[in-house]
């Protein structure tokens, strides 16, 4: 099983990033997906989810409005479009993959908004 997110990076206040995160090993289609992230010194939160066959979607509210996940079944890939990016929104973030009680992380990528 492998998640492997790419897409990271610095990034100026007010810029976009697209997150996307490969998947490879089980059957993606089956399994709800999420973003988290994880900032120094704090807990790994909840950014965003998005169900098996894409059809739901949620949000934390801090990125309500500015962040889109979407995913891709036929390239088993899941994306998150991130649009006028804060300091705050300054972490590694994860993807992660749900089935019931089955759950696969990737191993993170760097975000840095920073003028």
């Amino acid at each position: 099983v492998q998640l492997v997110e790419s897409g990271g990076g610095l990034v100026q206040p007010g810029g976009s990033l697209r997150l996307s995160c490969a998947a490879s090993g089980f059957t993606f289609s089956s399994f709800a997906m999420r973003w988290y992230r994880q900032a120094p010194g704090k807990e790994r939160e909840l950014v965003a989810g998005i169900s098996s066959a894409g059809g739901s979607t949620n949000y934390a509210d801090s990125v309500k409005g500015r962040f889109t996940i979407s995913r891709d079944n036929a390239k088993n890939t899941v994306y998150l479009q991130m649009n006028s990016l804060k300091p705050e929104d300054t972490a590694v973030y994860y993807c992660y993959a749900l089935r019931v009680v089955m759950g696969y992380w990737g191993q993170g990528t760097q975000v840095t908004v920073s003028s």
